[in-house]
């Protein structure tokens, strides 16, 4: 799929301002899943018995940036790197290293987390196997026992949040395939919906409760385009439900009545605190816009749903040969792709929405706006 004149335009037009932003924000800190985790999830992993098997840690992950794997599930950086590049900040690194020095940002993101504790996944026969113990409200818990090192140096948290940008999400995709997993209907899984983005926004109004004033809620991106869901859900007879991009109506469904539903209730929420900066981050028109993007023939690429990274399939996504696992190899090129392993994204499509993030349009209000630019 050819996205370099999307991505070089749009890296052009937002040169203007780079520099200026240096020391708007003080800090940053990331609550989320594997879209933002900076190496959480490898370390949890590991420290189970028996270890959960973990494939991102070995390459080609890291190929692009770090030239190494770093625990981010890309070829290179993910949307924090970019935000914490821009105002000046060092690349977070996971809160589980136990790092020394917090004060400017950590990453309390893990793969795989929840907006709804995990108990209730396991208790209700959703999932057949032992989640790990890394929801929203178990990463809201990571940072209160952090506050102490992160505000030592400053007059209680109240003051060194005030130039702090947090981030809360994305969450309720893993909440919502545990369900489809499950073999629950749309209507099933829609159900759960309510209670995925009650939980983000009690999450925020914590933060905001504790001294946050700068709040990003990122929605759901559009996982009825994943090539890993698209490969699992091809064997089934679903020929009506495949939408003109070849992407899975029923899922996108949801993923929009999420978004539908977080943005509201952010709306409600600025009302209720009109000293706060919430920010609605919109990860789903982003990857949409990409998607559609023409090749130099005029078409939307065949290729647009397949990943970079992979073990072969229509989608280029194998369960027995995932990225990182004996058998799966890179594209030579993943700047072209949209999807680097199948889930998650390339650090050329993490880098275009997070230039829409800061300047729009994929952002209400965008980051720069909120700050008062």
């Amino acid at each position: 799929m050819d996205l370099s004149l999307v991505f070089s335009l749009l890296f052009l037009s937002c040169l203007h301002g780079v520099s200026s932003d240096s020391r708007y924000f003080t800090s940053l800190f990331t609550l989320g899943d594997s879209y933002i985790d900076a190496g959480n999830f490898v370390i949890m992993a590991g420290r189970m018995v028996p270890p959960v098997p973990v494939w991102h840690d070995k390459p080609p992950y890291g190929m692009t940036f770090f030239g190494h794997p770093t625990g981010r599930l890309s070829d290179g950086r993910i949307i924090t790197d970019f935000i914490a590049e821009q105002f000046g900040l060092p690349l977070l690194q996971a809160s589980l290293l136990n790092i020394s020095d917090v004060s400017k940002g950590v990453d309390f993101a893990v793969g795989g987390a929840t907006a709804i504790d995990v108990d209730f996944y396991e208790r209700n026969k959703l999932v057949q196997f032992k989640l790990l113990n890394n929801s929203l409200s178990v990463q809201l818990g990571w940072l209160e026992e952090l506050k102490p090192s992160i505000c030592k140096a400053k007059k209680g948290c109240r003051g060194c949040f005030s130039k702090a940008l947090f981030f809360v999400g994305e969450f309720g995709v893993n909440d919502y395939n545990f369900v489809w997993s499950a073999g629950k209907t749309e209507d099933e899984v829609m159900s759960h919906v309510p209670i995925v983005v009650e939980n983000i926004v009690r999450a925020v109004e914590r933060l905001i409760n504790g001294g946050a004033i700068h709040v990003l809620v990122p929605g759901n991106p559009p996982n009825g385009c994943s090539p890993t869901i698209l490969t699992l859900r091809s064997s089934l007879n679903q020929t009506g439900n495949y939408d003109h991009m070849g992407c899975l109506s029923d899922i996108n469904r949801v993923a929009m009545h999420h978004n539908s539903m977080l943005n509201a209730s952010i709306g409600a929420l600025r009302g209720k605190y009109p000293h706060a900066r919430i920010i609605f981050a919109d990860f789903y028109e982003p990857i949409i816009t990409l998607l559609q993007s023409p090749n130099q023939s005029g078409d939307v690429n065949a290729d647009a749903l397949r990943a970079c990274c992979g073990g072969g399939g229509e989608y280029n996504w194998n369960a027995s040969a995932v990225c990182g696992m004996p058998g799966a190899t890179a594209c030579n090129d993943p700047s072209t792709f949209v999807s680097w392993d199948g889930v998650h994204y390339t650090e050329a499509t993490y880098r275009y929405i997070t230039q829409g993030w800061l300047h729009g349009p994929f952002a209400d209000p965008p980051i720069l706006s909120a700050m008062g630019h």
